[in-house]
């Protein structure tokens, strides 16, 4: 039997949660898929059962569901209790899901987030796609002073397979008609002290034509599979977390990758997901 495509959102019944299941369900619409909401316990019991031990779950996803329901009439939703931690329920859940959005608290007096222990360990070990939403994310906060969708902004290492994450960038600025901005930087290797001088002169334009070119033959496939997007390619000198934190302030969703079988994020993922102030989607890749 075929599982259903579904798109899957964590909700506990706090602000984060609630503000990641609103995003959620409007990121359902746009990709015609029926939204799960996903709460857990523990699974312990410290004393007798009432006469309905699911009753604080239950409200909680009965109370998400109904405030869904209302703001977004033609989204197909279904309620899933888990009667397990977290951390396994939310993985269970994104084994046979499209994506699966997880809420984070915001920093008080700054745009960014604050991603909890639980959020960290789904993204680390998710097998799909994990978007995390800040506390306060607002639905116009994705868009223009015109009403268009903000730019998706996707952070590429080019000397690692870039398929899954640009197969997800594409697709998200294809359905919000925006633009994509492909970002790659680029740094010189430390100076060699046994060479005169260091790096070999003319080194760092050799190394910016071949991040170029890396670069546009990452994106040539994607840009002929979805012709409508338009693409801005972005060379960068430095560090890619500093640049995709600053190209965050201004898009509607910011994508990176992540190695599926690294153990932990990278430093420079660890960065993004914890400051940047657009929703941040994590793409598994091999």
């Amino acid at each position: 039997m075929t599982s259903i495509r579904v798109l899957s959102v964590g909700t506990d019944g706090s602000r984060e949660s609630m503000d990641a299941a609103d995003w959620a369900a409007r990121e359902a619409l746009r990709r015609g898929l029926p939204l799960r909401l996903v709460h857990a316990g523990t699974g312990r019991r410290t004393a007798p059962p009432p006469l309905d031990v699911d009753l604080p779950r239950r409200a909680v996803l009965d109370r998400t569901a109904l405030q869904l329901s209302y703001t977004h009439p033609a989204l197909q939703i279904l309620a899933r209790r888990r009667p397990q931690p977290p951390v396994g329920a939310l993985l269970e859940a994104a084994a046979n899901s499209e994506a699966l959005v997880l809420g984070s608290r915001g920093f008080t007096g700054y745009a960014g987030f604050l991603v909890g222990p639980i959020a960290l360990a789904v993204t680390t070990d998710a097998p799909c796609p994990v978007v995390l939403v800040r506390a306060g994310a607002l639905p116009q906060d994705e868009r223009t002073a015109e009403g268009r969708f903000r730019p998706v902004v996707v952070g590429l290492d080019v000397a690692s397979a870039t398929d899954d994450v640009l197969g997800y960038a594409f697709e998200a600025a294809a359905l919000r008609e925006a633009p994509l901005h492909a970002l790659h930087t680029w740094e010189l290797p430390p100076l060699d002290p046994r060479a005169p001088g260091g790096a070999p002169a003319g080194d760092a334009a050799h190394r910016e034509s071949l991040g170029r070119q890396a670069l546009s033959a990452a994106l040539q496939a994607w840009r002929a599979k979805y012709p409508e997007v338009a693409v801005s390619e972005r060379l960068l000198y430095g560090q890619p977390g500093h640049h995709l934190l600053k190209a965050s302030t201004g898009a509607s969703l910011t994508v990176i990758g992540r190695r599926a079988d690294a153990l932990r994020l990278g430093a420079s993922a660890h960065s993004v997901v914890h400051h940047a102030t657009s929703p941040v989607a994590i793409v598994p890749h091999t």
